[in-house]
């Protein structure tokens, strides 16, 4: 079973936006055949993020929405000084997506965020850890049901 970390614009392609790109992921973590992994950071911005007016989403939506998304993790309490040092995202607001993904061990951090993709280089700092794009994940999970 792969472990992934999503990022705030994945989730909300997942549930609110339901992106048919998405569904893949979606019907892996409904099957088992993923776990998504959050923590208090990562959640509470979720949480923010719905409240936006954009979304228009009343605060039982919002809540509703939030709380989904939360029935689908498992929770980690992720450290508030990493274990080792991690690269640095040029974008400090998505700094808690990495230090989540390797404290919890994950195997994939799904993103599509530019300054978060381009960690990526950084392999050797990043151990098993792969950075990628939805599609790229959907790839990966279906490579595993593949082999199973």
């Amino acid at each position: 079973m792969l472990r992934l970390v999503l990022d705030t614009n994945v989730v909300l392609d997942l549930l609110y936006w339901n992106d048919p790109a998405a569904t893949p992921l979606m019907r892996a973590l409904e099957a088992g055949s993923a776990s998504a992994v959050t923590d208090t950071r990562c959640f509470q911005e979720l949480q923010q993020v719905l409240r936006l007016d954009r979304f228009e989403l009343d605060p039982s939506a919002q809540q509703a929405l939030a709380l989904r998304y939360r029935d689908i993790c498992q929770w980690h309490d992720t450290p508030a000084v990493p274990a080792r040092s991690l690269p640095r995202c040029k974008d400090p607001d998505d700094q808690k997506f990495l230090e989540l993904a390797l404290a919890a061990d994950a195997d994939l951090l799904v993103t599509k965020d530019k300054a978060l993709l381009a960690l990526e280089r950084r392999r050797q700092a990043l151990g098993r850890l792969a950075i990628v794009a939805p599609q790229f994940a959907v790839r990966r999970l279906a490579a595993q049901a593949a082999v199973a």
